[in-house]
C-alpha cells in the first residue's frame, strides 16, 4: 500500500495524527522506500500531499534522522518554495538533522540564513535552532558564534527571548559577555514587559554564572 493512501489529507483528516502516526511507523521499520516516496511527492500537484509529505519528513527526521539526511539537497531547495508551508517544513527538517549532520548542514548555512531572512517566523526559528546545534559542536562554535549573534541583533522582539533562552545553556565562557551585550542592546527595543523580564533573567543567569 503506498504511504500516500496513508497522508492525512487521503484519509479525509483535518488533523495531524495519521502524519505522525505514519512517520513512527516509516521510523520504527526504517522504511527507506518510503521516505523516498514522500519526497517524491513534495511536488505532487495537490498542496495538500505535499503539506502532510513535508509534514511526516520531518517528524521521521526528529525519530531517525538517517532517513531523511540523504535528502539535504531536496530540502534546501524547498526553502524558495512559493509554498510557506513546505518552505518552513523544510527547515525544520534541517533542523532535526543538524546534530548528526552538522558538516553537511554547515554546507548549506548560507542558503539557510538567506531563507531566514525572507522567510516566516517559523522558517527563521527553525534556522536558530540550526545555529545553536552547530554552536554547540566544538567544531563549529566560533564560526558560527558570528552568524548567532547576528540573528539576535536582527531577530523580531517577539522571538528574541525564545531565543535568547535556546542559546544561553549553550554559551561558552569566552562569548558569554559578548553574548550578554547583545541581549543588553535589544533590552529598549522591547515592548512587551513579560518579554524583556525573560531577556533580563537570561541577562542575569549567564552574569551569575561567568
Amino acid at each position: 500500500m503506498s504511504v500516500i493512501a496513508k497522508l492525512a489529507s487521503s484519509l479525509n483528516r483535518k488533523d495531524e495524527v495519521p502524519n505522525i502516526e505514519l512517520a513512527v511507523q516509516i521510523a520504527s521499520k526504517k522504511d527507506q522506500a518510503a521516505v523516498k516516496e514522500l519526497v517524491t511527492h513534495l511536488s505532487d500537484k495537490n498542496k495538500d500531499i505535499q503539506s502532510d509529505c513535508i509534514k511526516v519528513l520531518y517528524e521521521i527526521g526528529d525519530l531517525k534522522p538517517a532517513l531523511i539526511a540523504g535528502y539535504i539537497t531536496e530540502f534546501v531547495l524547498l526553502l524558495t518554495s512559493k509554498n510557506n508551508r513546505l518552505q518552513w517544513g523544510a527547515m525544520t527538517a534541517l533542523s532535526a538533522i543538524a546534530s548528526e549532520y552538522p558538516k553537511e548542514i554547515y554546507k548549506e548555512l548560507g542558503k539557510i540564513l538567506d531563507a531566514a531572512d525572507k522567510g516566516s517566523v517559523i522558517t527563521k526559528d527553525n534556522a536558530v535552532a540550526i545555529l545553536i546545534k552547530l554552536y554547540k559542536l566544538s567544531e563549529y562554535t566560533n564560526k558560527v558564534f558570528p552568524l548567532l549573534t547576528e540573528q539576535l541583533k536582527s531577530s523580531p522582539t517577539n522571538q528574541l527571548p525564545m531565543y535568547a533562552e535556546n542559546a544561553a545553556p549553550a554559551i561558552s565562557n569566552k562569548h558569554k559577555a559578548e553574548f550578554i551585550d547583545v541581549l543588553h542592546s535589544r533590552l529598549d527595543e522591547i515592548e512587551k514587559d513579560s518579554k524583556r523580564k525573560r531577556v533580563e533573567k537570561v541577562i542575569k543567569k549567564l552574569t551569575v554564572n561567568s
